[in-house]
């Protein structure tokens, strides 16, 4: 598994994410996922399945310290007065003492000032409930002001990214700023699958189109990919992007996929005006 070093934390290349995940599909898929090889597990408090992530952890059988776990904050738990409580909260259900990496889920949608979640935030570090602290759906400016808000340094930017949208900017200022950015939506809602381009690079390496769009990723420096599934029989595909390498004309090609409209995710009243 590849390793991405971003502001002190090490955090593999390839996660498995749960968005839109049952606890009952988390119970039948996550421990197969750890099994096979995946160790890096990202959820979130408004996923409703902490839960069901902490059990999955625990039946696997593969020890929670070889486990990068993520969970993300909801803006309703911003306030001083919930922020950590709510912490609390997805660390019980999640059956750990602390999460490798906690984010601020959106930028928008929460009255508390910016710089008090970012406070909060760094309290939680402190009191030993997260080992890292991050961000999540943050403009190129909010980044900045987050970043220099925060005592502790910021490792991730945890943003949609795929194939067909385009985050060299949001991307050169995370590096700038020492941060990685971890995509989600790494498949493009299961749109890589059937492109004519991912398939026909897919082919020159005996790899599906989907496999192409996580390697793509992963390839480039300080980026993570989230990966999902709710099929067993796919688990192993899309692990298996460790072996083979896109040429500089491949990534290039795959690059220009990008267009202005790709964009999937941007709630109303939570997403930043994107850059």
């Amino acid at each position: 598994m590849t390793i991405v070093s971003a502001n002190g934390a090490r955090i593999p290349a390839l996660g498995f994410g749960t968005f839109r995940m049952s606890e009952d599909s988390v119970a039948a898929v996550l421990p197969a996922a750890l099994r096979t090889g995946f160790r890096h597990v990202d959820t979130a408090q408004i996923y409703d399945n902490e839960g069901a992530v902490g059990a999955a952890i625990r039946s696997s059988g593969v020890p929670r310290d070889e486990i990068f776990l993520t969970t993300k904050i909801w803006v309703g738990n911003f306030s001083p007065r919930a922020f950590a409580r709510s912490v609390e909260e997805s660390l019980r259900k999640l059956r750990t003492d602390h999460v490798d990496l906690l984010l601020l889920h959106w930028p928008n949608g929460s009255d508390v000032p910016r710089d008090v979640q970012i406070a909060e935030l760094n309290a939680v570090l402190e009191k030993g409930m997260t080992r890292h602290i991050g961000i999540s759906n943050y403009s190129i400016a909010q980044m900045h002001e987050a970043a220099a808000l925060s005592a502790a340094p910021l490792v991730t930017n945890q943003v949609e990214y795929h194939p067909f949208l385009s985050q060299d900017r949001l991307l050169a200022t995370a590096r700038d700023l020492g941060m990685s950015v971890t995509a989600y939506y790494a498949m493009a809602d299961g749109r890589s699958a059937t492109d004519p381009v991912l398939r026909e690079v897919g082919a020159r390496h005996g790899k599906s189109a989907a496999q192409v769009a996580l390697r793509w990723l992963i390839q480039q420096n300080d980026v993570i990919a989230l990966s999902k599934t709710a099929k067993l029989e796919r688990l192993e595909e899309n692990f298996a992007i460790f072996d083979f390498a896109l040429s500089e004309n491949e990534m290039l090609t795959i690059g220009e996929l990008a267009t202005p409209d790709g964009r999937i995710i941007s709630p109303r009243g939570l997403a930043p005006d994107w850059d």
